[in-house]
């Protein structure tokens, strides 16, 4: 899932590709996603970006001329800027290219008024990203980890009595009420560079974190240099001694440094963020499970608050075809390979005499079914086609059939009891015959 630094590299790759370009028409949506239309529509207008944690804004403002100005004004065409928020989900990326190269999952489109056209798309393949037209940033999340350093150190200390830090520092930090823009990857990274086991309880972890003034002064400047486009103006805060939350705002400021060009849907392979990670999916660390089934990368000691039948898992990384990047370099597809595959080829294994045994004895049916038909063949074609005296048995069993009954059994009953009366009937009269002549 992209996290606060992809998402804030994809707001540099839409000013950078937009930057003075002049968009056309209105914006067009697929017809297989389903998120809402956007209702906006202009001759010509301009695209910006911004971020904030896990949330991208795109402002679309229309273009005033002399010109446009002397025109009468049409109802549909959109007189006011309009902000459309984005929000990735698992999969979402923006893509600048020509029409012709269009890609397949490219579910909202902004295209421009030049020849050939080109088109800035928002693409999402799993299709679990959004977006909010006249939308805001959610009010749930709290104050960027990147950009409002200050308020997010001071919303954390503050409510430490909220039962979210009751949970293992692990879950605590994706919390987006609390870290707006953290996620898997960088939560393995800052817990280790700390060394804090990542099933600690987090109050624990939080408690005697205070906000120093000195602290206070470089944020200031920092968010002040931050908000411009070019990332190599961007400094770190160094501090004697990082603390947590200090580490929450540096070390997605080193995956946005990483790379020259930042977010760029260029082909290749992502080892540069690869060869960044200290800890998550690196050889010889340590993995299970949280209470949310996520994989928590780590060294040592867990932690006291481990679950219960947590499992460890491993993840392989490989090479994607096609795609996109954050940096210069494309990212890994990370396919896993877990433990509990072992498990199960165990049981199979188990289970194969089981196996042998069901089909020995389906053998021997099969080899008399054989037998059956090798006879049935060997016959000649005459005898097949006579019947056989058992049918003739059948034949000669069928009842007669009668128009007054319709049951067979009854009509057979009645043709028997008509026999035996006329045959009574006829030794009677033979009888009385008998007496007459003597």
């Amino acid at each position: 899932m992209p996290e606060g630094p992809e998402l804030h590299l994809a707001s540099l790759f839409v000013n950078r590709m937009c930057e003075g370009v002049v968009f056309t028409g209105a914006v067009e949506k697929s017809e297989v996603n389903k998120n809402p239309e956007v209702p906006f529509c202009c001759d010509a207008y301009c695209i910006k970006a911004q971020s904030r944690g896990k949330e991208v804004r795109l402002t679309l403002t229309p273009i005033k001329n002399d010109a446009s100005s002397k025109r009468k004004i049409d109802e549909r065409q959109s007189q006011q800027p309009m902000n459309v928020v984005f929000r990735f989900g698992m999969s979402g990326f923006f893509r600048f290219t020509s029409v012709d190269e269009l890609p397949k999952h490219a579910h909202l489109r902004f295209y421009t008024n030049e020849t050939p056209h080109r088109v800035l798309s928002f693409e999402d393949t799993r299709r679990f990203g959004s977006w909010q037209p006249n939308g805001s940033w959610q009010k749930n999340r709290g104050p960027c980890i990147m950009f409002e350093y200050e308020s997010f150190r001071e919303n954390v200390l503050s409510n430490l009595s909220d039962k979210a830090f009751d949970k293992p520092i692990c879950e605590a930090l994706l919390n987006q009420k609390y870290f707006n823009g953290i996620g898997n990857y960088l939560r393995a990274e800052i817990l280790f560079r700390l060394q804090i086991p990542p099933f600690e309880k987090a109050r624990t972890v939080l408690e005697g974190l205070e906000l120093k003034d000195e602290d206070k002064k470089k944020v200031k400047k920092e968010i002040s240099v931050a908000e411009t486009t070019d990332t190599t103006a961007k400094k770190e805060i160094k501090t004697e001694t990082p603390d947590l939350l200090s580490l929450c705002h540096t070390v997605p400021w080193e995956v946005v440094n990483l790379g020259g060009k930042g977010y760029a849907p260029a082909k290749g392979e992502y080892s540069v963020l690869q060869a960044w990670m200290r800890c998550y999916s690196v050889d010889g660390m340590n993995s299970l499970n949280d209470h949310n089934g996520r994989t928590i990368w780590f060294k040592g000691d867990p932690g006291p608050l481990v679950p219960k039948g947590a499992k460890s898992r491993r993840i392989v990384w490989k090479t994607q075809k096609g795609g996109h990047d954050y940096t210069d370099s494309k990212k890994a597809k990370r396919t896993q390979t877990d433990s509990i595959k072992k498990e199960k080829s165990d049981k199979k294994m188990g289970n194969i005499k089981v196996q042998r045994k069901k089909e020995s004895s389906t053998k021997s049916g099969l080899k008399r079914q054989e037998k059956v038909t090798r006879i049935s063949k060997s016959e000649p074609a005459d005898k097949k086609k006579k019947p056989n005296e058992g049918e003739k048995r059948k034949s000669q069993k069928v009842p007669v059939k009668t128009g007054s009954n319709r049951i067979k059994g009854r009509c057979v009953k009645e043709v028997n009891k008509k026999n035996s009366t006329t045959c009574r009937k006829s030794k009677t009269k033979a009888k009385s015959q008998s007496r007459d002549t003597k």
